[in-house]
């Protein structure tokens, strides 16, 4: 069976929603998008796309338009929080190319949007603005259905029965603050992870280092909504941090703006597709953002579920043929990403000592070996596998 011609309705203009839209298109497929938001962009977010997603980027024929956005950033750095010490610290850049192939990128969220909605209309696909989507009947006559609408999924708990969420004791607040804030020559061009008892911050900057993306996360009894636009105040997100050292504390200082969310664990959906409809991105494997991965797995579906689409006997065989390839990689990232919170968060003491003290010696007398904890994900490509 060939994709070509068949009417595919895509619910959701984010990222997952967008690189499905253009992978199907480019397969012959008549695609619209239905999004409800007014505009595409979203403001104050940061993302990180590594070697894996790249691989989709460029086979989407969109690398060249990408990279004139993107940041690649020198380094990943792990610091103790209380006095700025270097933990690890892990070469990128051409490192990261050497090693997977591809690139390691930064983006604003707007920045890639914006690449992938002009890469969208290049490929034909009808995109509609101000489109609420509550229930399938609202998507009207298409042959194939993608729920990429999001954590919040509306058709996933409609037609998937998802299962709620639980909070994990965890918020993050996101935002932006604007280099020129900062002391001269303050900010590095590396992806830099403060570690601290019960909390961590992680910055990066975008747009040639105008701005420094933002990421604070602690641990808390309190809940917070989950969702990505509820404001805060950068006072409170200070006093959070109140006992951290100089460095974060310089930075939290110059924030002037900022959004609280919630850290919710999803439980494993048993299945991602029904019928003629699919899941795909947050609606069917949301993560913690301990690992960076979220857009990228939203990419990896996209091209797996279009190349499974146009290559089936039938549309139902052809998404479950996605499910069958997606799910165990999708899984084994999302155990990873939680894992990971445990990790930056070590209380003061033995266990904390002895961690660090191990990180610090693997990134100073062997860091290939380092790396090589990433070579299963970054170095996979499911523009070339079957995975």
């Amino acid at each position: 069976m060939s994709i070509r011609n068949t009417d595919i309705t895509v619910v959701g203009g984010g990222i997952a929603g967008l690189s499905a839209a253009i992978t199907l298109a480019q397969r012959g497929a008549k695609v619209t998008v239905l999004e409800q938001a007014e505009s595409l962009g979203e403001v104050g977010a940061g993302l990180q796309i590594s070697p894996n997603g790249v691989a989709v980027l460029e086979a989407m024929g969109l690398l060249e338009e990408a990279a004139k956005v993107a940041n690649v950033p020198e380094a990943v750095e792990l610091r103790d929080m209380a006095n700025g010490r270097t933990v690890a610290h892990l070469p990128m850049g051409t490192a990261a190319k050497q090693r997977w192939g591809r690139p390691y990128w930064q983006f604003h969220r707007a920045d890639l949007l914006g690449v992938l909605s002009e890469g969208a209309r290049t490929a034909g696909v009808d995109i509609r603005l101000g489109q609420t989507v509550t229930k399938l009947s609202d998507v009207g006559e298409a042959s194939v259905v993608i729920a990429a609408d999001g954590v919040r999924s509306a058709l996933r708990g409609e037609l998937f029965d998802g299962q709620p969420a639980s909070f994990t004791g965890q918020v993050a607040w996101r935002g932006l603050i604007a280099a020129a804030n900062l002391p001269e020559g303050f900010v590095k061009n590396a992806a830099t992870v403060y570690m601290g008892p019960k909390r961590h911050l992680v910055t990066y900057p975008l747009r040639g280092g105008s701005v420094i993306n933002f990421v604070a996360v602690e641990e808390r009894d309190s809940w917070a909504e989950e969702g990505w636009n509820i404001p805060d105040t950068p006072e409170n997100l200070r006093h959070a941090f109140a006992n951290a050292g100089t460095e974060v504390q310089t930075i939290l200082a110059a924030v002037d703006q900022t959004f609280l969310w919630g850290l919710f664990n999803h439980p494993y959906l048993p299945n991602w597709t029904k019928n003629n409809v699919a899941m795909i991105g947050d609606a069917c494997h949301p993560m913690l953002p301990f690992l960076a991965q979220g857009a990228v797995m939203a990419l990896e579906d996209a091209w797996v579920l279009a190349r499974e689409l146009d290559r089936a006997d039938d549309i139902p065989s052809g998404l479950l043929a996605y499910e069958r390839l997606c799910k165990p990689r999708a899984t084994r990232v999302q155990k990873g990403a939680a894992s990971n919170a445990t990790a930056y968060h070590l209380p003061n003491g033995p266990a904390k000592f002895v961690a660090h003290k191990g990180l610090k010696a693997l990134s100073t007398l062997a860091p290939a070996t380092l790396l090589g904890r990433f070579d299963w994900l970054y170095g996979g490509d499911v523009t070339k596998s079957s995975v």
